[in-house]
């Protein structure tokens, strides 16, 4: 009974996995930039960011994910802006806040590799996103990336049953399959208004679908359009602490809403601690630190309410970040 169990959850992750085509991060209100094109730039300095996450830890093949991005605005004058920026040397080590009041022009680009049981994507992707001034504490940015993605099924890490038995391989398929490597283009867009203390975003991405795609065409990975919307507020209370509720909400045709609420506490801009809830279940704890003015680190892990929590580990991610020019 235990094998049949493991066995569905297996398929129907693996269906889920497929279905949903995107890797998921649980950490996307620290990192903005990886669920919105238009959030590059935000901060004043360079981000560059390195992550890893596992998801159901324990299952052979389980989905695993590594990402590198880096997004940075031009350096514009004060003149450009609605009112001078204050300069600091020194002093203690702070979040940054997001810069607002003046027009930016902001470049990024990020690399993952996402794998999950017999299906692979390696995906590069360049940004441009611009910032215009809505009022002096009130920006609204138009963002969109371009970008390739490599998307392979694995045939040595598929099994297929004998139809007529239900065990062992089906030879006959495996006579005629093997693994498929296509390439497809990507585009996606997204809108991002901002303060230093709220944001508010929507999103799209695989917007053209398999339209501009290179390969044998063998299997239809027929990309879906991922919707997502993001917003969070920054209430800031006494004692240098800093709670922030924050939301993700995710459609893709042919799969349920998927809805993420959390809450965020900063302590004097430079420990957090953040816990989240997930629809498909999973309640996620999460914790960064800000090292110095350079470097800064977070730890999140995912732990499913399902009924299949005592067959997996859960979900690691782990991030390390570099702030240069700040």
């Amino acid at each position: 009974m235990r094998n049949i169990i493991v066995s569905t959850f297996i398929f129907f992750i693996s269906i889920v996995a497929f279905a949903q085509q995107e890797p998921q991060f649980s950490q996307f209100n620290r990192n903005q930039y990886l669920v919105n094109p238009a959030a590059a730039g935000t901060y004043n300095f360079a981000d560059i960011t390195l992550g890893g996450r596992m998801q159901w830890a324990g299952f052979q093949n389980a989905p695993m994910t590594t990402y590198l991005y880096g997004s940075t605005s031009l350096p514009q004058k004060d003149k450009a802006r609605y009112y001078p920026r204050k300069r600091t040397v020194g002093g203690p080590i702070r979040q940054p806040k997001r810069d607002v009041g003046q027009i930016k022009h902001a470049f990024g680009g990020y690399l993952f590799a996402d794998q999950y049981g017999a299906f692979k994507q390696i995906r590069l992707s360049g940004t441009y996103a611009i910032h215009i001034p809505l009022s002096r504490k009130l920006n609204l940015s138009f963002g969109i990336d371009l970008g390739f993605s490599n998307r392979q099924f694995l045939n040595d890490r598929a099994q297929t049953l004998n139809v007529i038995t239900g065990i062992g391989t089906d030879n006959t398929y495996d006579l005629y399959s093997s693994s498929v490597n296509d390439y497809v283009m990507d585009i996606g867009s997204g809108l991002y208004l901002y303060s230093e203390d709220f944001y508010f975003g929507v999103s799209a991405d695989q917007l053209t679908g398999d339209l501009v795609h290179y390969g044998l065409g063998l299997v239809n990975f027929d990309p879906k359009i991922h919707y997502r919307a993001v917003a969070g507020y920054n209430f800031i209370m006494k004692n240098d602490i800093t709670i922030t509720p924050n939301v993700l909400v995710k459609y893709v045709m042919y799969a349920p809403i998927s809805i993420e609420g959390g809450l965020q506490l900063e302590f004097k801009e430079r420990l957090w601690f953040a816990g989240s809830y997930r629809s498909s279940g999973t309640i996620i704890g999460m914790v960064g630190y800000n090292i110095n003015r350079l470097f800064k680190i977070a730890y999140s892990f995912d732990f499913s309410t399902s009924d299949m929590q005592s067959y997996n580990a859960g979900g690691h991610e782990l991030v390390l970040g570099i702030m240069l020019g700040r």
